[in-house]
């Protein structure tokens, strides 16, 4: 299944700079895991933001619940999630 995943990182400001630097470490090892995997497919970074637009193929919701929830940056995070289908006029 696929889905488009918005998400926008908000990280306290009185979050300690070294703590912070530590959670962004593991986010990239874990978002890189996931995309070696061919889990999560697709990251784009959205100008002037520190947000991003994210495509991942998974099973099933419970599947990207789990994806989702495991990321170290999520409790400092705003998702919109939206389930896709292929488009019938699509050559691919």
């Amino acid at each position: 299944m696929l889905f488009k995943v918005e998400m926008t990182v908000n990280i306290p400001k009185d979050l300690p700079t070294a703590e912070a630097d530590a959670i962004k470490l593991k986010e990239k090892n874990y978002s890189q895991e996931l995309q070696e995997a061919g889990i999560w497919v697709h990251l784009w970074r959205v100008v002037g933001q520190y947000s991003n637009v994210s495509i991942f193929d998974v099973r099933d919701n419970a599947h990207l619940h789990e994806v989702l929830t495991g990321l170290p940056l999520y409790p400092f995070m705003k998702m919109n999630v939206v389930a896709l289908c292929q488009h019938p006029s699509s050559i691919k």
